[in-house]
């Protein structure tokens, strides 16, 4: 893989760069910077450029978050596109490499339109101004007379133009616009509209670069023997048959360094990746395991189910009336629990990182959700300057929060540094399914109490299970909920009008690896949330759409959305013997949507006959790619809902491939429909909030069909009646 300094690229091609720093998932700020440009190297090592263009008239657009698939790697430049007055195929993309320069490069939380819908256009638009008025100042005309249009400025009564590369030395020059103008939704030529995805047609014909397709002269290959348990310790390890396979160099000890403990494991190192495969399966390993018998998923619920049964710590900002009084009064009293798996994240492209210890210096080749947030590991690890690190961000095949956690590049380190070469680290299939990190499994435990009038007078909802803010972040949570449980689904800041409501969370402990999965706890919370709400509406006879729309008559974004569902999916025509239709919505990552899942009887089971959806995530950038999110979250969803969870025993996962840890197939896809609700407010996420509403709309179109209410997932689809 061919590879220019960043510093070798800006000598090449900048004379303006504009850009902006901001937090990660707050209150976005805007710095826009003027540049020297007589300090060709102050401006490579202090500034964070996104637009860069040269007196060519060549721009360079940079994408600021990290693609696994999402999209960003148009979107977010489609931003400063949009105002720029460009199309995508008059520039070129880069990818930003962990510079601090850059703000934050996190892909997570379906964020990155959500915090960078204003900076990015600002950015463009200072850039788009500044240009046009150099253009004035070069034809001595008002400003006003003079407009950006295809990278160029024109002059309206002339028809004169210049290109960009034609102006960039004088708008250089000026100063920059503390508050440019934006467009009026209304003007989009590029936001809005379905915008074909400039990276697509390389990953169609392979040309597009991933993690795996790093290669650097003189690189090693290497794979890990991890223990098969959680608490293994090498003994000892014999690799002389291994040794004596062609091109295999090295045998050696290292370590898996995760946030909450580090682990040890045994190298192969070879000159290519199938004799390091062949040598590690001949490795003879002793493997200390003491403590993993204690570690098992049927302890850990049995744990859970108990804790559910005492009072957690309340979050006291979403806690409304007395919930004990209102309980106790209330004509039914309604409970239930709901319980969702630990989930693999199985992206396609296994776990990998190619790096380069030099010294007191490392380049890393790295397919990772946030490099930004991978240079001050890598040098913590090390102990070397953060400056030291350089970041190559390729294409990531699925992350889905796996690539967040650093612990597979840090291994890649740990050789590198002992055989004082350049490695390629490539987990296998069976590493990346059962060594974890795993979505934590959760118990929801809910309360509600229901009037006279069929009206909730009281409910509570109990999140029980592990923490990532404790396990990852070492957050002691010591007499207090974890926040990251339920700001998502619902349940933060619930808009159901609930006469009276109680919220808690309880910590439970564990030793299995645990990390966010795609909409982090809303996939869990949510099952529990609109399950329940079903069980609450047919406890009241009152029919689920009505029930909700009568609980969310304040709420008319809900509203719109469930309105609209009921719409499209036909709630309300008669559908067949044999079939029925559930539904359920969700708010998360400032997204609404709303699922409608058809189901009909097959055989002892039940088929999914179609899901429609409608998503409400404010002012949009490519409704094609809204709905193909959506779409995956769909998928990932049923996956979830129907197929095989992770299991443990004796420290052990039992699912190590697809085998045994299944997705769903496209044979057994349902008919699917995305329908996007237009509106002018503030942009949500989008590549997670699909998920959420999909396993309770199932499971509820399940209770119509057959009278059985599944509260446990998975469930066996094919076995249900």
């Amino acid at each position: 893989m061919k590879n220019n300094s960043r510093r070798d690229f800006i000598k090449a091609t900048s004379l303006l760069a504009i850009g902006f720093s901001l937090p990660s998932f707050g209150k976005t700020e805007t710095i826009v910077h003027k540049i020297d440009t007589t300090n060709i190297a102050t401006l490579g090592l202090e500034l964070n450029p996104y637009i860069l263009i040269n007196d060519a008239g060549k721009i360079t657009l940079f994408n600021a978050r990290p693609d696994m698939g999402q999209g960003t790697y148009q979107s977010l430049p489609l931003l400063l596109a949009e105002e720029l007055e460009v199309t995508l195929d008059q520039v070129e993309i880069r990818n930003t490499d962990g510079q601090g320069k850059y703000g934050s490069q996190l892909s997570g939380g379906s964020s990155s339109i959500r915090t960078r819908w204003t900076p990015m256009r600002t950015a463009g638009a200072a850039v788009r101004e500044m240009l046009i008025t150099a253009a004035a100042k070069k034809w001595q005309v008002p400003v006003n007379e003079c407009y950006a249009e295809s990278a160029k400025v024109f002059h309206k009564p002339t028809n004169k133009s210049f290109t960009y590369g034609e102006l960039v030395e004088e708008a250089s020059k000026l100063e920059v616009p503390k508050a440019p103008k934006l467009k009026d939704a209304k003007d989009f030529k590029l936001l809005g509209k379905s915008v074909p995805r400039p990276e697509i047609p390389s990953k169609v014909n392979g040309t597009a670069v991933f993690g795996l397709d790093a290669v650097v002269p003189g690189m090693l290959y290497a794979t890990i023997e991890h223990s098969p348990t959680m608490l293994g310790k090498v003994i000892s390890f014999d690799g002389a048959e291994a040794m004596k396979i062609k091109g295999v160099k090295y045998i050696l000890k290292t370590e898996r360094k995760m946030p909450h403990r580090t682990v040890e494991a045994v190298a192969v190192v070879a000159d290519n990746y199938w004799a390091a495969a062949k040598g590690r399966k001949a490795l003879k390993i002793k493997w200390d395991s003491e403590g993993s018998n204690k570690i098992s998923s049927d302890a850990y619920y049995a744990d859970l189910k108990e804790l559910g049964k005492t009072a957690g710590e309340v979050y006291k900002g979403d806690t409304k009336g007395d919930f004990v009084k209102e309980f106790s009064g209330a004509t039914q009293k309604i409970e239930a629990s709901y319980q969702t798996p630990f989930l693999a994240h199985a992206p396609m492209e296994p776990q990998n990182a190619t790096v380069w210890v030099q010294g007191d210096k490392v380049e890393l080749w790295a397919p990772t959700q946030g490099p930004d947030g991978l240079i001050p590991e890598v040098a913590q690890y090390l102990k070397i300057k953060p400056e030291n690190v350089k970041v190559n961000v390729p294409f990531m095949g699925g992350a889905f929060g796996r690539r967040a956690y650093y612990d597979y590049v840090m291994e890649a380190l740990h050789i590198s540094k002992q055989v004082n070469a350049p490695i390629k680290l490539i987990w296998t299939r069976e590493d990346d399914t059962a060594q974890g990190p795993f979505r934590p499994g959760m118990l929801s435990v809910l309360e509600g109490g229901i009037d006279a009038k069929g009206s909730v007078v009281g409910h509570n909802h109990k999140i029980v299970g592990a923490s990532i803010q404790h396990q990852v972040f070492g957050s002691p949570l010591k007499n207090m909920p974890d926040d990251w449980a339920s700001e998502t689904a619902n349940v933060e800041d619930s808009p159901y009008d609930f006469g009276s409501r109680k919220l808690s969370f309880h910590l439970a402990k564990t030793d299995i690896p645990i990390l966010w999965w795609r909409s982090v706890y809303s996939s869990t919370t949510a099952f529990g949330q609109e399950s329940f709400m079903d069980e609450l509406a047919h406890a009241a006879k009152i029919d689920p759409l009505a029930f909700r729309l009568d609980m969310l008559a304040d709420s008319p974004r809900f509203t719109r959305v469930l309105q609209v569902l009921a719409k499209k999916a036909n709630y309300h025509a008669k559908l067949t013997d044999g079939q029925a239709i559930g539904i359920a919505v969700a708010r998360s990552f400032g997204t609404i949507v709303a699922h409608a899942v058809t189901v009909s009887k097959d055989g002892k089971g039940a088929k999914i006959d179609k899901v429609v959806s409608v998503i409400d995530c404010g002012m949009t950038v490519n409704p094609d790619n809204i709905k193909a999110q959506t779409e995956g979250n769909i998928v990932m969803g049923v996956t979830a809902a129907i197929k095989n969870g992770m299991t443990f025993k004796d420290g052990q996962a039992e699912q190590t491939n697809f085998h045994q840890y299944s997705v769903l197939r496209i044979n057994e896809m349902p008919k699917v429909e995305v329908h996007i609700i237009e509106n002018s407010e503030a942009p949500g996420g989008v590549g997670e909030p699909g998920l959420p509403p999909i396993a309770p709309a199932l499971c509820n179109a399940i209770f119509n069909l057959t009278g059985k209410r599944v509260r446990t997932l998975p469930f066996e689809i094919d076995n249900i009646v």
